[in-house]
């Protein structure tokens, strides 16, 4: 019906009509799928929720004399040196290295809440941060420690590399166990005493590209607030999860690898955050435009939260695969309540319902506005992929 190419050339004549997900489901049950095609050419998705398989790279800028840093901690939390002299990742998850910092830290400590996500958050924010770091001296490399202050107008590259983002599905989490449990959905209560999602729902990006169509490797996003692009296929990349007659998953299915500029990055969208007795975390807003090249497209669009569903999972059981107390839709999530085995359990999203649908809304403006184009995919995302996991005496097993 259009392709991106016409789209843009509409985008750039200010005579493109860009709608959100949550427009485009209200509508449709208006006028139907062929009206909304017809007269819509962009679909923004959004979402804000904590993804930990993120991370930054970072490359200083050389010293003099110079340095190949082998190990580096910024403002006290480790960053992985196993690359070139001065290029370093860190990852969101990052925490404090005890053995390094000579504290002792308990659960409550500034420094023991801390991560990875924070540094990268104060970093886009502007804020300088100590770094000091230990290097191999070689000839070429005589140098081998470092003190100093960084800050993004103080060093080279600083971009955002997120090896697994945007799950097209996850679980939701309870304990029907009899002690307090801490997760990475935060604590669940005992006795099935709350229920924790992630997703949020029909507003996040894969659930309106169930088949993974209307995107590839090199569509242009929303994220953290500035400009990025689907890299790769991310990490547990699980497309062929068991799907409802929509198409959409019934559980944990497809995941994107993103990068960004994290220099053109706002803090607003990038936050450093903890999980009680987990660990450190980073809430990231990440929205993606999806082109309305046919119908189809809007079809799959329209599907609501009553039509898509995510598996009830049990953490009081230690094992890789828990029992589950099967599958609820996220428009009994939304409600704020399920029900488990006759109990009446109060539900809670981890995702940030309006700051997903603020991401959808920005997106939107920027199209409108028209600072913001789409791009041709260079290749086609994976979609027969099959999720492996390697258990402790060596069998594989899905």
């Amino acid at each position: 019906m259009r392709t991106i190419a016409e789209i843009n050339d509409k985008l750039s004549r200010g005579q493109a009509t860009i709608w959100t997900a949550e427009q485009v489901k209200a509508q449709v049950g208006e006028v139907g799928v062929a009206k909304v095609a017809a007269q819509v050419d962009v679909v923004c998705t959004g979402t804000f929720e904590p993804m930990e398989s993120s991370g930054a790279v970072i490359n200083l800028g050389q010293t003099d004399p110079p340095i190949k840093i082998r190990q580096c901690w910024l403002d006290g939390i480790p960053a992985y040196a196993g690359f070139g002299a001065v290029d370093l990742y860190l990852g969101a998850t990052a925490a404090a290295d005890i053995t390094n910092t000579g504290d002792n830290l308990n659960e409550g400590d500034s420094l023991a809440e801390r991560g990875g996500g924070h540094i990268i958050e104060d970093l886009i924010a502007g804020k300088s941060l100590p770094l000091r770091a230990v290097g191999q001296g070689t000839d070429c490399y005589p140098r081998t420690t470092l003190e100093t202050v960084i800050s993004t107008d103080r060093i080279n590259q600083f971009y955002l590399y997120n090896p697994r983002n945007l799950y097209q599905n996850f679980i939701v989490g309870v304990n029907g166990g009899d002690r307090l449990l801490y997760t990475y959905l935060g604590p669940l209560q005992p006795r099935l005493g709350n229920a924790v999602y992630s997703n949020p729902g029909v507003i996040g990006p894969l659930f309106n590209d169930p088949l993974l169509q209307a995107i590839g490797i090199g569509t242009k996003i929303f994220l953290g607030g500035g400009v990025g692009y689907i890299a790769w296929e991310g990490t547990q990349h699980f497309p062929l999860q068991k799907r409802l007659p929509n198409h959409t998953p019934i559980g944990p299915a497809a995941t994107l690898a993103l990068i960004g500029d994290a220099k053109q990055m706002d803090a607003y969208w990038v936050r450093g955050c903890y999980l009680k007795n987990y660990g450190p975390s980073l809430m990231l807003g990440v929205g993606v435009p999806i082109p309305v090249l046919n119908e189809q497209v809007i079809e799959q669009c329209a599907v609501k939260d009553e039509d898509i569903v995510a598996p009830v999972v049990d953490f009081s059981i230690p094992r890789r695969v828990r029992p589950t107390f099967g599958l609820v839709t996220y428009g009994q999530l939304k409600s704020g309540k399920i029900t488990i085995e006759g109990k009446t359990v109060r539900v809670a999203p981890l995702a940030s319902i309006a700051r997903s649908r603020e991401v959808a809304e920005t997106l939107k403006a920027w199209l409108e506005a028209g600072t913001f184009s789409l791009t041709e995919p260079v290749a086609s995302l994976p979609t027969d992929r099959m999720f492996m996991a390697q258990d402790p005496i060596g069998n594989l097993s899905i």
